[in-house]
């Protein structure tokens, strides 16, 4: 299961209860965790990738002041709280690998498929999966462990990311079946 990592992007309190709350963010928690768990268990690595901006980012222009460094709305919700041995990593921008040392952590740990989970499908979610697909990493999205404010921008980010990036596209079922056998 080395192979894998699953990529936790922007749970945080911003995100699901606060400034930019979104409520089908808060439906896709359960999914989530249950990737993560499988994950642990199977020794799959698990990367929190959070947004933890500063009053200049380019977003903040865009969407205001959200998950600010250092604020509670920057906090990894605490249904998804990550373990002593997860990996952390601090963004300013929508990918996951812009400036955040994902690429060569990823790397190390010998990772050559990311598994997405997260929000927001549309942004966050489908620029890292592009900036994935440009390092050369193997896209898994996790449909029902991805989440947007409105379904169609959902599905619209899924369909894309799988005709534009090869991204396989999975249920949360499916991959807690794959790492409890070791298949």
């Amino acid at each position: 299961m080395k192979e894998y990592a699953v990529l936790v992007i922007d749970m945080l309190y911003d995100f699901v209860f606060g400034r930019l709350k979104c409520e089908p963010c808060a439906e896709v928690v359960g999914n989530i965790r249950r990737v993560v768990d499988a994950a642990r268990l199977a020794g799959v690595p698990v990367v929190y990738t959070n947004d933890s901006h500063l009053p200049t980012d380019p977003e903040i222009r865009v969407w205001g002041e959200h998950a600010m460094k250092g604020d509670e709305g920057s906090r990894v919700i605490e249904e998804l709280k990550p373990a002593a041995r997860d990996y952390v990593l601090e963004k300013r921008t929508y990918s996951a690998f812009f400036e955040t040392g994902l690429d060569p952590l990823l790397r190390s740990l010998g990772v050559g498929t990311v598994v997405l989970t997260g929000i927001h499908t549309h942004i966050c979610v489908k620029h890292t999966a592009a900036d994935a697909f440009f390092r050369g990493y193997r896209v898994v999205v996790v449909k029902d462990a991805t989440a947007t404010s409105n379904p169609r921008d959902h599905e619209e980010a899924v369909n894309y990311m799988k005709t534009m990036y090869g991204a396989e596209v999975v249920s949360s079922e499916d991959l807690v079946r794959l790492w409890a056998t070791g298949s």
